[in-house]
C-alpha cells in the first residue's frame, strides 16, 4: 500500500526541521571549507531510453494465452558537484513514460511503479491517464565527504556490499533484481554511511537506513580485511526488527575468480506468527577465455526460498529472501561477436521447482553514444512449477548516451 504523503503536524513540523537542520550544517560546512570553481567542477550525465516491449503469460481460465504491448521512454539524468575540495554533492534521478495495455488493464501495475520505500517519499506522479503515465524518481540524492582516510555519505543511495555479478546476499540495504532488465544502476536506500580506511587492504563501514516505522530500519556494520590474498568482509547488524550476520569474500585460483556470500537472519521480537529463520549463501565463479568469452557460473542456497505464485512484473525480492525458490544454480556468457556487437546469455536453473530461466541479448554500438539492444527473458517449467505461467518478455531498446 502507498504510503499517505498528507501526514499530521507533528511530523510534517518534525521533517521541517531535519531539512532545516542538514541545511544549515551543510552552509557551515561550505563557509568553512575552502571553495572551488562551481562552473568547472559539476558533471552532467544520463542517457534517454525508448523500448517497446511485449509480455505474454499463460492465466488460469477462462482467460487463458494473454499478450501485452507496453512503450517505455525513459530519460537518466545524473548531476554531480564538487562545492568544495571535501564535500560533493550528487543527484540521480530516472524519469518514464509508460503507455500500453498493462496501464489499463492492471491497476495495481500503476501502484507499483509509483512507490517509494524510503524515508522520505520522492515518488512524483507527473501526470497519468488511463493508458499512459509520466512518472519521475531520484534514486540518488546524497552528499558526501571526503577527508584522508575518511568517507562520509548523507541522503539516498547506494550502499554497495555485495561481491558476486550476479546474486548479492550481502547487499541488506538495497537489493536488485536480476530480473529488472532496464535498471543498470540498481536502486538505492536513504541511509547514512560512514567508511574509515584502515590500510590499503582493510577498512570498517557503518550504515543506518531509518525507515518511517523504527522497527523497519536497517543499521549494520562491516569489517573488510586481506587473509591470504583473498579480500573478506564481515557483516552484522538489525535487519527491520530482525538479527542479521553474515560475510564475503572474493579471490583467484588460477586465474579463476571466486566469490561468495552468506547471511543468516533471525528474528528479534516474533511478529504475525514470527518468521522463518533463514540462511542463504551464494557462491560464484568467473573466468575469462582466450577468445575474450567471459563465463560466470554461480550457485544459491535460500533456506525460506520459494513461491506459491511468480509473475515477471510483479514480484520484489528482499535482502532475507532473494530468490523465488531454495536452490538456484546461474550461468551467464559474454563474447564480443564483433567489436561493435556484443552478445550474451543467462541461464538459471530452479531444481527444486523443475523449472528454467533463459536471457539472450544482443546489443550493437550503432554510433557513438548510441546502442541497439534485444532483450528476451523466456520461463520454461513443468505445469505445478510457479514459474509455469511466469510469463515471456521481449524488448528492443534504442539507447542515447550523454
Amino acid at each position: 500500500m502507498k504510503p499517505n504523503k498528507n501526514m499530521g503536524c507533528g511530523r510534517a513540523s518534525l521533517s521541517l526541521w531535519r531539512a532545516a537542520f542538514v541545511l544549515l550544517t551543510t552552509m557551515v560546512i561550505c563557509a568553512r571549507a575552502p571553495v572551488v570553481n562551481a562552473t568547472e567542477n559539476i558533471r552532467i550525465s544520463g542517457y534517454l531510453q525508448a523500448a517497446p516491449v511485449r509480455i505474454s503469460t499463460e492465466l488460469p481460465e477462462p482467460i487463458g494465452q494473454q499478450s501485452w504491448m507496453e512503450y517505455r521512454l525513459q530519460n537518466r539524468l545524473n548531476l554531480s558537484w564538487r562545492a568544495t575540495s571535501d564535500l560533493t554533492f550528487n543527484w540521480q534521478m530516472r524519469t518514464r513514460l509508460f503507455a500500453g495495455d498493462l496501464l489499463r488493464e492492471f491497476p495495481e501495475y500503476v501502484d507499483g511503479i509509483d512507490t517509494d520505500d524510503g524515508l522520505v517519499d520522492l515518488s512524483w506522479m507527473v501526470a497519468r491517464s488511463d493508458d499512459w503515465l509520466l512518472h519521475h524518481i531520484p534514486d540518488r540524492l546524497y552528499a558526501e565527504w571526503n577527508r584522508g582516510d575518511w568517507d562520509v555519505r548523507v541522503g539516498r543511495q547506494r550502499v554497495n556490499w555485495g561481491v558476486n555479478m550476479i546474486t548479492n546476499p550481502n547487499d541488506i540495504f538495497n537489493i536488485y533484481s536480476f530480473y529488472d532488465f532496464d535498471y543498470p544502476e540498481r536502486p538505492g536506500t536513504d541511509a547514512i554511511r560512514i567508511q574509515r580506511h584502515i590500510d590499503f587492504t582493510s577498512r570498517v563501514e557503518l550504515a543506518l537506513s531509518p525507515a518511517r516505522e523504527a522497527r523497519d530500519s536497517v543499521v549494520a556494520g562491516l569489517y573488510a580485511f586481506d587473509m591470504n590474498g583473498y579480500d573478506v568482509q564481515l557483516i552484522s547488524g538489525y535487519f527491520r526488527d530482525r538479527f542479521t550476520a553474515g560475510g564475503g569474500w572474493a579471490g583467484d585460483y588460477r586465474g579463476i575468480g571466486i566469490k561468495g556470500e552468506t547471511m543468516f537472519y533471525s528474528d528479534i521480537n516474533a511478529r504475525d506468527g514470527g518468521r522463518e529463520t533463514n540462511f542463504i549463501v551464494a557462491t560464484s565463479a568467473e573466468y575469462m577465455f582466450e577468445n575474450s568469452l567471459f563465463a560466470v557460473a554461480e550457485i544459491l542456497y535460500n533456506r525460506a526460498g520459494g513461491r506459491e505464485e511468480f509473475t515477471l512484473t510483479g514480484e520484489q525480492l528482499t535482502p532475507d529472501n532473494p530468490s523465488f525458490s531454495t536452490y538456484q544454480a546461474t550461468t551467464q556468457l559474454r563474447y564480443p561477436i564483433h567489436p561493435l556487437l556484443d552478445g550474451s546469455l543467462a541461464v538459471i536453473w530452479y531444481p527444486d521447482e523443475s523449472a528454467v530461466f533463459i536471457s539472450p541479448a544482443l546489443t550493437w554500438s550503432v554510433a557513438q553514444d548510441l546502442d541497439f539492444r534485444i532483450l528476451g527473458q523466456f520461463f520454461a517449467g513443468s505445469d505445478d512449477s510457479v514459474f509455469g505461467d511466469a510469463g515471456n518478455l521481449l524488448t528492443a531498446s534504442l539507447t542515447y548516451n550523454f
